[in-house]
């Protein structure tokens, strides 16, 4: 099995019984335990309008969780350009990379991150920004680049400052920008599997060199949860089911300690769509997520694994992280 970085993908998910201080203290330590166990990066994801997600300044966010960590990379996974002003993602992000140097990332999504009106309200009614999204992209890279030394809008402190930029992706849409920009492309098969292996294919077979990279790189986001035993893993994973069952059915609720399976999962319907999201995930104890993970990595080639971690209870969820980590060794 071929050895790759291992990364993490945060939404700062509010347990049941916490609120935001409680869901960003957790997140803090989540990173700094990736920290020590030699994690690639870590990365917050912007989303709006959701009552248990604590990550919506996602900016802020991966300030103070770069300012509360030494060397881990910090970014975003992502933020959801048309959702803003190239321009002040641009400060923001050169404000980050000069406080953090070396260790900021910045992954661009072209979803809304939300429900379509609260879009129209992040978007101020305009809704034509996602079909700009590859121009913005484009602004943004100009934005840090000294060749825009001579223009009269410049960003600063972003000008001149090295800040790698990413293309997510659920789709194949986003394989052919990601590819015709050369930029690294982390896809998200923790939520969307379906076109996962066809993204990446395009996206290799169109890849042409940039300035930032010469050679296509792919990472790939999924779920997984570790434990001692498959059986603990499957009773752990179940908070994960409850909150998908929740999306599908929109009944928004705090991250759920583990339990029986809600009676929706029991309508086929909903079954099959959780089922279809959880096409990329993996649970069990070290044997078998080295097993069923290796597999992925090799079967997919990606050069990079990204975990979603939903466990209730933060020992435990740390814990997951130690047995992939000790797993993937």
């Amino acid at each position: 099995m071929p050895k790759i970085p291992i990364s993490v993908l945060e939404l700062a998910p509010i347990p049941q019984g916490g609120n935001a201080a409680t869901a960003i203290e957790r997140t803090v330590e989540i990173a700094q335990h990736a920290e020590t166990l030699g994690f690639q990066r870590i990365w917050l994801a912007e989303h709006h309008n959701m009552e248990f997600i604590a990550s919506s300044a996602t900016s802020v966010l991966i300030g103070h969780v770069a300012g509360k960590t030494s060397h881990i990379r910090v970014g975003s996974g992502g933020i959801m350009l048309p959702n803003h002003s190239p321009l002040v993602i641009a400060e923001q992000f050169g404000t980050l990379a000069s406080m953090y140097p070396h260790r900021i990332d910045l992954g661009l999504g072209r979803a809304p991150g939300t429900d379509q009106m609260t879009a129209r309200v992040l978007r101020r009614d305009n809704m034509d920004t996602a079909y700009h999204f590859p121009k913005d992209v484009e602004q943004l890279q100009l934005y840090f680049s000294e060749e825009n030394s001579l223009a009269q809008v410049r960003a600063f402190p972003a000008e001149g400052i090295e800040v790698p930029i990413w293309i997510l992706g659920s789709s194949t849409d986003s394989a052919y920008l990601a590819a015709k920009m050369g930029l690294p492309y982390a896809f998200a098969a923790h939520f969307a599997p379906a076109q996962f292996r066809a993204a990446i294919d395009i996206y290799r077979k169109n890849f042409i060199p940039s300035a930032q990279l010469s050679l296509p790189y792919v990472m790939a986001c999924v779920n997984v949860v570790g434990a001692d035993t498959d059986e603990e893993a499957a009773f752990l994973r179940s908070s994960l089911i409850r909150m998908f069952v929740g999306i599908i059915t929109n009944r928004r609720v705090p991250l759920a300690p583990p339990g029986p399976f809600p009676e929706e999962y029991q309508i086929p319907e909903i079954r099959a769509m959780a089922d279809k999201m959880l096409a990329c995930s993996f649970y069990g104890s070290p044997e078998t997520l080295r097993t069923q993970v290796g597999n992925f990595i090799e079967e997919s080639g990606i050069d990079e694994l990204m975990v979603a971690t939903y466990i209730f209870d933060g020992e435990k969820k740390k814990q997951s992280y130690t047995i992939l980590h000790d797993a993937l060794a």
